[in-house]
């Protein structure tokens, strides 16, 4: 008998299992498919991949500027494919590295629970004192006419196609899809987005949003914010979209691949879970407690298949404190600090609470700003578009961070920090940036909270003398 077996090796479960040896335990880590999950094999990395490929086509056809001239520059779809399966096979094999390093035993197939110490993977048994599912989520699928076509492609399937489509159309304006749309513009296709609430990223702080449509409109990409997707229709030459606006009225638009991009469901088909009781909420999500345990004594579950922030690095964060749990360690994940990054062009990334999430818990917020266009190292780059905004309580303690911008997804590091161990503005005050930095867009945007801006023409009254 072990004294963990871990049910899904992607970023919840493979780090569950690593630091559950680190603890001394032995463990058993089951995966059906590749180790990494979801997002090494068909998420964050291969998308990343694909981003960097765009990033660098869009640097290219602007290359001129910098005093660089580029003839007959042209794209390679599947050249980008075969780089983005290299990065990811480079890190599957590393993360099986470290998992024979940790001594963790693998086993490779679907696994069922026989009981609640018991599961079948393959022909044989296994058993422990306690068993982890971490066995993420997937596309759900779109409950409309024409829903079978080949050609309306999942946020895994379109990641193997090897030609650039000269029309999208993308279903979902939330982060799978807003980043999809953005790397397929820049490939060359004619991108259409399909919202069905009134924006896009509706849980991003309204003005960090606001800045983006704009952003987005700039780069060609149509978006269509408070529609339902109602049929597929096949045309002949293509597929036409159809659907119906809040007002009524109809849309119709013509696509040769259609994304469905709307929304994940729990994986926890073959488990076996209503034999032995395991609870799950009415989205199918399975209920923990505190300790990330379920109702059935010694099964903990992590990761999306609970629900919550469907993010790789929650995922990883929750297996480690649940098997601290096990341990007898206390352990709890910071829940109100968790970074949030999107890779549209410019990229975005949020911590804390948003401006209207701030208000609706009656916190009348201290908030700075600096755009990117007024910061030297932006400049440079010709990546001027974004700003950092800091929001505060009452209190001067920095409540949330959100930027839109170049590298943003790196400098929301200092934004987590800060969330994380509750600092003050005045704090901050004294942590020197590098010049020049993006990095000193931080340290405007902090300033500016506080009346005391340098590079910002001030538009208020400063603080008193030595605040």
């Amino acid at each position: 008998m072990h004294d963990l077996i871990v049910i899904g090796a992607g970023p919840g479960g493979y780090v569950a299992a690593i630091r559950a040896a680190q603890l001394g335990m032995s463990v058993l880590l089951v995966e059906k498919d590749q180790v990494g999950g979801t997002c090494l094999n068909r998420g964050c990395i291969p998308t990343k991949a694909y981003y960097e490929s765009a990033f660098t086509l869009r640097r290219v056809q602007h290359s001129q500027q910098f005093g660089v001239q580029v003839q007959g520059c042209s794209f390679d779809m599947h050249a980008a494919w075969e780089r983005k399966e290299q990065v990811v096979k480079k890190l599957v094999t590393g993360v099986e590295q470290l998992l024979k390093a940790n001594r963790v035993s693998i086993v490779r197939g679907p696994a069922t629970f026989v009981d609640a110490s018991t599961i079948k993977a393959g022909d044989e048994q296994y058993s422990a004192q306690n068993i982890l599912i971490a066995t993420g989520s997937q596309p759900a699928v779109l409950p409309i006419p024409g829903s079978d076509d080949p050609r309306l492609l999942n946020s895994d399937q379109i990641l193997d196609i090897k030609e650039v489509p000269h029309r999208l159309v993308v279903i979902g304006g939330g982060v799978i899809g807003l980043e999809f749309a953005c790397i397929f513009n820049a490939f060359g296709s004619q991108v259409t987005v399909l919202e069905a609430q009134a924006t896009v990223l509706s849980q991003v702080d309204r003005e960090i949003v606001k800045r983006l449509q704009v952003f987005l409109k700039r780069q060609g990409i149509a978006v269509h914010t408070s529609v339902q997707v109602k049929e597929l229709a096949d045309t002949g030459s293509g597929l036409s979209v159809c659907a119906e606006t809040a007002k009524g009225e109809q849309l119709s638009i013509e696509a040769d691949l259609v994304l469905q991009a709307a929304g994940r469901k729990p994986h926890t088909a073959g488990l076996n879970l209503e034999k032995l009781g395991i609870q799950v909420d009415q989205r199918g999500f399975i209920v923990v407690d505190e300790n990330y345990q379920t109702n059935i004594p010694g099964i903990y579950a992590i990761g999306d298949v609970i629900g919550g922030p469907m993010l790789a690095h929650v995922a990883s964060e929750e297996g480690i404190a649940a098997v601290e749990a096990m341990a007898g360690h206390k352990s709890k994940v910071a829940y109100q600090a968790i970074p949030s990054t999107i890779f549209t062009f410019p990229e975005i990334a949020t911590v804390g609470l948003s401006e209207e999430e701030a208000r609706q818990r009656g916190i009348v917020p201290l908030i700075g700003k600096f755009n990117f266009a007024a910061n030297g190292k932006a400049l440079t780059m010709d990546e001027t578009d974004g700003i950092v905004k800091v929001i505060a309580d009452q209190d001067k303690q920095i409540i949330g961070m959100h930027v839109i911008g170049p590298h943003a997804s790196d400098l929301i590091l200092e934004g987590t920090l800060a969330v994380s161990q509750k600092l003050t503005l005045p704090g901050m005050r004294t942590v020197i940036h590098a010049h020049p930095t993006l990095g000193e867009a931080i340290q405007e945007a902090l300033l500016d909270a506080q009346g005391q801006a340098i590079h910002t023409a001030p538009l208020r009254k400063p603080l008193p003398k030595g605040e």
